[in-house]
């Protein structure tokens, strides 16, 4: 099924010139990985702290923004400058796991939005994605197939982040669009190991 996530090879090639630079510059995959977590954790707590000023939630979208072009250049430092470890595998399933959980969580604090479906939303994407590095241990490839992957997940929270940041009201229909979220989690949960049972039979 499409994904967001389809689109990154493109964007990898508009960020190959400064992946060379950094990796010339002595900057390691490890190093680009641990400061992701870390920016998402400032962004989050920042959140949690002051949840009735809703021009702090603006930081969202932009963190999320930064964390997927710091993901795209920790894994092509990994790749293509011989940087892979395996420390490096464990930061990178962990790291974003728990970035996404230290940004998407804090959300419950904020007026209007119900934080049930938050928390439902955050378990159903670890989930999803451990269904995907499952795929590894049957004997397949990563799974990191949608509806509702990691970067479809960053759309949708970005751009609620960016709207409750401007001030607009989605109290009337933000509880239908978390249910179709978990929806399209639960399909991608059972679309990723689908497909993973089918490249090993």
């Amino acid at each position: 099924m499409p994904s967001i996530y389809d689109l990154k090879p493109a964007f990898q090639n508009l960020l190959r010139p400064l992946v060379k630079t950094l990796a010339s510059g002595g900057i390691t995959a490890n190093q680009i990985t641990i400061l992701a977590m870390i920016i998402s954790f400032l962004a989050g707590g920042l959140i949690a702290m002051y949840p009735n000023q809703h021009h702090v939630l603006l930081l969202i979208p932009i963190i999320l923004f930064i964390r997927m072009a710091l993901n795209a250049i920790d894994g092509m430092l990994a790749r293509e400058h011989n940087m892979k470890t395996p420390l490096g595998a464990i930061l990178n399933e962990l790291g974003d796991v728990l970035s996404d959980a230290a940004l998407y969580l804090p959300l419950c604090f904020i007026a209007g939005v119900n934080a049930i479906w938050v928390v439902l939303i955050v378990i159903l994407a670890i989930i999803s994605e451990m269904t995907g590095i499952v795929a590894i241990q049957i004997g397949a490839t990563r799974r990191y197939d949608g509806p509702m992957g990691k970067s479809d997940r960053a759309f949708v929270f970005g751009g609620i982040g960016l709207l409750l940041g401007l001030g607009v009201n989605l109290q009337s229909w933000l509880d239908y669009l978390w249910i179709i979220v978990l929806l399209l989690l639960i399909l991608t949960i059972i679309n990723r190991a689908h497909k993973a049972l089918a490249e090993v039979t």
